[in-house]
Formats: C-alpha cells, sequence, structure tokens
C-alpha cells in the first residue's frame, strides 16, 4: 500500500511541480565544489559546519562554510589553509566535537593517505595536516560520540577503505580533537572477491558504535552486491561484523546514461536517537536496480533495523515515481529529525529526459511509506569535472536536521561552476499548504473535496489558537485501522489545506479525524474506483 500526502500545487509529482524551498548557494565562488557534506553543532544547534572538495585548475583543497545563525546566513572559505597547503585531495569529512572545534579529514594531495586538520576557533585557523593513514586509502566518514552519558563521551572517529587486498573497512579515532589519532585498526575482512566501499559511521545512544558499507565486485561490472555491517561496545576497539546483512545491487559505474558520470551505491545511515518508540532504530538507504523494490531504473531502497542491527527489514522503495519509467534516483542521503521523521534525499530527473533536480522523500512511520517533495528550485545537468577523477562529478550529497529545520546541501553547476546549494526547509510546514494566516474565529474540519473522489482528494481546517497548537490529522477505514497519518505537529493559527491520495488503497468508506489540545472532529468520506 502506498499513500502520498503532497502540498497543493506546490509539491507534485509531475513535470509541472515546483518547489516551496527557495535554493541559494552556502559559499558563491568561481571555484568548483563537490561532494558536499554538512553537520550540527552538538549543543548549539544554531551552528552548522559544511565543506566539500574545491578544484580550481590544478589546485584542489576543501572548503571550509560556517553559519552561526541557524542557516540564516554563511561565512567561509574554498581553502582549507591547514599546511602544508598543497597536500589535500578531498572527499571531506566534516565533524564538530563536544568541544565546539571543528574537524576536517580528508585525502592527501601529493602524499597519498588520510589526513585531518582541527579549528578552535570556527575555522579562522587550523593544524597543519595530521597524517591518519599513509598510502592510498579511499571515502573517510567521519561520525563523533556527543553523548555525556555515554562512556565513549567525545571519542571521534574515521572509518574509510584501504586500498590493498583485502580491500577492508578500517577505523581510527581521536580523544583530544585531532591533535593525535590511535594506529589504524581493521574491522573487517571483506568477502572473496569483494572490496568494501563506502563506508559510513554512526553512534548509538548509548556509545555504540555501527558501521555499514557495500560489497562491491572485484571484477565487472564492478557494483555492489550486498551491505555489510559492523557494532563496536567498546569505542571501536572491538568489531562484531556481518559481512552480508542483505542483498542489493547498486547502481556502480563510470557512465551512467544520459549524463555518463560516475555513479556508486553506496549507504547513508542514521539512527533514531529521540527516545520515543523508534529509539535507536537503525536505517539504511542506498540507489540500486534490477532487484526488487528496484525497478530497471536506478532507485532509492531503504531497510531498517528495530533490533540495533541483528536483524534487516526487507527492502522499501523511497521513490514515489512509476517503477521502471527509466528515470534516475542517485546519490541519496539520510537523516533522523528530532520528531523521529526520516529525511532522504537524492539527484533525480523525473521531470526532464536529462536535466537533474533534488528531491526529498520522507517517511513518518518508520519508513513503511514516503512522501515525496522537489527541493531544489531549478534543474541543472549533471556533467564530469575536470580535475576529479575520470566521469565524476561527486559522490555523494549530504543532509543534517536542526531547529526543526532540515538542511540539504548538494552540488550542481547551474551557474555555469559546480556550486554547494541548499534549501532549509521548515518541517512545521511540510505536508500542508496553508491557505491563510487569517486566526480563524474557531476550529473546523471541513468535508472533503471531491466525495466521492478516485484517487486523490483534498482536506480543509482551521486552526484558531493563539500562536500554535499540537495538531493530528489522521486517516482511518471503515473498521478503524489507521490508514495514514496526514499531520501530527505543532501548526500556528491559520487555514490549511491537504492533499489525499487513495492509490493502492481499495475503494470504500474512509473516515479522517482532527485532534488538538481542545478540537476533535471526523468525517467520512468514499474513495470509488
Amino acid at each position: 500500500m502506498t499513500v502520498i500526502i503532497s502540498i497543493i500545487l506546490t509539491i507534485l509529482i509531475s513535470s509541472a511541480a515546483f518547489p516551496q524551498f527557495p535554493s541559494y548557494r552556502l559559499h558563491p565562488s568561481q571555484n568548483n565544489q563537490i561532494e558536499p557534506a554538512i553537520v550540527v553543532h552538538p549543543t548549539n544547534p544554531d551552528i552548522m559546519f559544511a565543506s566539500a572538495f574545491t578544484i580550481r585548475l590544478s589546485f584542489k583543497s576543501e572548503g571550509v562554510y560556517l553559519s552561526t545563525n541557524g542557516g540564516q546566513t554563511w561565512t567561509g572559505t574554498d581553502t582549507c589553509f591547514g599546511q602544508p597547503l598543497s597536500n589535500h585531495g578531498g572527499d571531506p569529512g566534516p565533524i564538530i566535537d563536544k568541544d565546539g572545534n571543528l574537524i576536517l579529514s580528508h585525502q592527501g594531495g601529493f602524499i597519498l593517505g588520510m589526513y585531518s586538520n582541527t579549528s578552535t576557533d570556527f575555522g579562522q585557523s587550523w593544524t597543519n595536516n595530521y597524517q591518519i593513514a599513509g598510502n592510498d586509502q579511499d571515502k573517510g566518514s567521519p561520525a563523533t560520540d556527543n553523548n555525556p552519558m555515554s562512556p565513549y563521551f567525545g571519542r571521534t572517529f574515521l572509518v574509510w577503505t584501504k586500498f590493498t587486498n583485502p580491500f577492508p573497512i578500517v577505523i581510527s579515532y581521536t580523544t583530544n580533537s585531532g591533535n593525535n589519532w590511535s594506529s589504524v585498526s581493521q574491522i573487517n575482512n571483506s568477502l572473496p572477491s569483494r572490496q568494501s566501499t563506502g563506508p559510513v559511521m554512526a553512534v548509538g545512544t548509548d556509545g555504540t558504535g555501527y558501521v555499514s558499507w557495500s560489497s562491491a565486485l572485484l571484477v565487472s561490472p564492478f557494483n555492489e552486491k550486498n551491505i555489510g555491517f559492523a557494532v563496536s561496545q567498546d569505542g571501536g576497539i572491538s568489531w562484531t561484523v556481518n559481512e552480508n546483512i542483505y542483498a542489493c545491487n547498486g547502481v556502480k559505474t563510470s557512465s551512467l546514461s544520459p549524463w555518463n558520470i560516475r555513479v556508486n551505491g553506496y549507504p547513508s545511515m542514521d539512527i533514531d536517537k529521540t527516545g520515543g518508540s523508534r529509539n535507536d532504530w537503525i536505517y539504511i538507504v542506498t540507489s540500486e536496480k534490477d532487484l526488487a523494490p528496484a525497478g530497471s531504473d536506478p532507485d532509492i531502497v531503504f531497510h531498517r533495523s528495530s533490533d540495533r542491527g541483528n536483524t534487516w527489514s526487507a527492502g522499501v522503495r523511497v521513490n514515489q515515481d512509476a517503477l521502471n519509467n527509466g528515470k534516475n534516483q542517485i546519490f541519496p542521503a539520510i537523516t533522523v529529525d528530532a520528531n523521529g521523521g526520516i529525511n532522504v534525499i537524492y539527484m533525480d530527473n523525473r521531470n526532464s529526459p536529462d536535466s537533474a533536480q533534488i528531491y526529498l522523500s520522507r517517511s513518518t512511520d518508520g519508513g513503511d511509506n514516503w512522501t515525496d517533495y522537489i527541493v531544489s528550485d531549478h534543474k541543472f545537468l549533471p556533467k564530469s569535472l575536470s580535475g576529479a577523477g575520470s566521469g565524476n562529478q561527486g559522490d555523494n550529497i549530504g543532509i543534517t536536521h536542526t531547529n526543526n529545520k532540515l538542511f540539504p546541501v548538494w552540488n550542481d553547476d547551474i551557474t555555469g561552476v559546480y556550486q554547494v546549494w541548499t534549501a532549509p526547509i521548515d518541517l512545521s510546514t511540510i505536508g500542508i499548504n496553508q491557505i491563510s494566516s487569517e486566526i480563524p474565529a474557531g476550529y473546523s474540519l471541513s468535508q472533503n473535496y471531491p466525495n466521492p473522489f478516485n484517487p486523490k482528494t483534498v482536506i480543509n481546517f482551521q486552526i484558531s489558537a493563539a500562536g500554535s497548537d499540537w495538531i493530528t490529522l489522521k486517516v482511518y477505514d471503515a473498521l478503524g485501522t489507521e490508514v495514514r497519518t496526514l499531520a501530527d505537529q505543532r501548526q500556528s493559527a491559520g487555514s490549511y489545506s491537504v492533499e489525499f491520495d487513495g492509490t493502492g488503497l481499495p475503494s470504500g468508506v474512509y473516515f479522517y479525524r482532527l485532534q488538538s489540545s481542545g478540537f476533535t472532529d471526523t468525517r467520512r468520506m468514499i474513495l470509488l474506483k
């Protein structure tokens, strides 16, 4: 069953769709900025730190982009000034530790290896490059334990792929803001004739560390065939490893049509830390094709674990466009917001033969059902970037959340050079279209129209509370079983509209109920196919 709730006239899954979220660049410049990542300060929700792989002619570095006012304004530079400047090679991994220090991991430049720099003054100055590991390494991903109750509070980790046989995932950590790092230790061994690629790490509420990665073929077509997973309960010292938690069919290729760009199916992972009914549930998304629930073109596939990684759900297709329509959904990034909503962004060309947009798919029920929203307010044409590697225009995009807003970051070249863009998404209004901000005389729930309907109908309601009120709007079938939550959030006074889509539901009588602190009303509607 799939039920789609979209914002009236604003977010429709069609070629006529347009977004409600204005897009802007974090740091406008004439330098190319790709592979963006973004994180939030662990104790100050107004501070965000983003980075990107920056390229200008033969010079390569990592961008440093800061906001100290919740994303209203940004400052920064396209160069990390940790010396030597010539030994920076991209794959940036930004993190903010418990003391508020910025740590930036990255590849080496003229000397291969994995490196880090630290700033104690919000990017004004940086320590010299610290070599965590030498030789050929790939795709570092940082994480930090920011729970004061954890025995490993303040420990910052970095995981990556060691590019020598058996191509394992390795780890190092720092306990002093990157002044020095532990010796490198190996997490897994890789499956036979496989390489472990694209690792990502997350830390649970009790300090348990989780790492996931793709297990990719070492021979053509080199794509990802399953997901590996490891758990550490001693601060990253020892690991319980499962090389295959579930099968996948990743989209890794050097020439994805129609753009002829390099893509991958690397996992993105996050953990619910809300303290609610799904606390410590783990979520993973990848880009896959030709293996259900993915179709014959790249789709975003979601799996979850409700028991700390011991067992995993069947896959769920995240993007809600038509199956097997020849459109690409690639480079997913995931974050779980403070309300437990699961938010996945990705690059998508469903509305064009070749141009791409950024989409958000959001689930408020643990990943069973998803709603799609267009995020970017313009289209762009992906293309490979000279100096970034064969076919490369960036291997990832990113997303975080703070102050009840989502902050996605992606790179596109609509300005003529690749730049990092964002479009803040206010979770208090997503999924609901405000018709009027005038304060109504009272609460009301209107009859849906049309009624009967097939498959879509509109529900209007009014909120009269001074300031704001917590509301829920839910749909039930004739037996009283909940079909969908249309709204479960704090909402300011005004008049609102929500579209309900009954695609996939049987014909019959349904009921929708609006509840707030001082109001409840239920109405009946008929789905007639």
